[in-house]
């Protein structure tokens, strides 16, 4: 009786050996293949949104283009001599780009979005500082581009800004 027992233990072990090993190297290629599955998902979805995130950073680069002043007191010129009625033009049109943009802050990192809102809030909060001190919507254009020859524009920093993480994603 002990020798059936023996006997069978000795074909029952290397088969559940073999059933073992068997088993943990299966499971191992299919977590192989299910991980590589996955980084060619990964990679197809990047591939797909790449062009969305790039042309986001497109359109905000626009944005601070549009809002830098000195192009935008150019292309923007006063209706009346009102300082104070020129300076809410100005700061309407800042406005409309914006919200026309503001979507494409989904595609963006935080940091990006940071600098161009901040952009825009510091060439809003300098045109305000600059019209309590002008007497017409001409002397506004005046100091501002007086201004603005002398300093670099914010715009610019968020345009470097953007820039720069353009050429991460590359």
């Amino acid at each position: 009786m002990e020798d059936k027992i023996f006997e069978s233990i000795a074909y029952i072990l290397p088969a559940a050996v073999t059933g073992f090993v068997a088993y943990y190297m299966f499971n191992g290629f299919i977590k192989s293949q299910n991980s590589e599955r996955k980084l060619e998902i990964l990679a197809a979805k990047r591939k797909d949104s790449l062009p969305i995130k790039l042309q986001a950073y497109e359109r905000l680069l626009l944005f601070c283009e549009r809002i830098n002043p000195v192009k935008m007191l150019l292309r923007i010129q006063p209706l009346s001599t009102d300082t104070n009625e020129y300076l809410q033009l100005l700061i309407a049109n800042i406005e409309q780009e914006f919200e026309h943009n503001l979507v494409q802050q989904i595609y963006i990192s935080d940091d990006s979005w940071t600098a161009i809102y901040a952009a825009k809030s510091a060439v809003i909060n300098k045109l305000k500082q600059v019209a309590e001190n002008s007497s017409s919507a001409n002397e506004l254009r005046e100091s501002v581009l007086i201004d603005y020859s002398k300093t670099l524009p914010p715009t610019e920093t968020a345009i470097a800004f953007i820039k720069n993480e353009v050429k991460k994603l590359l």
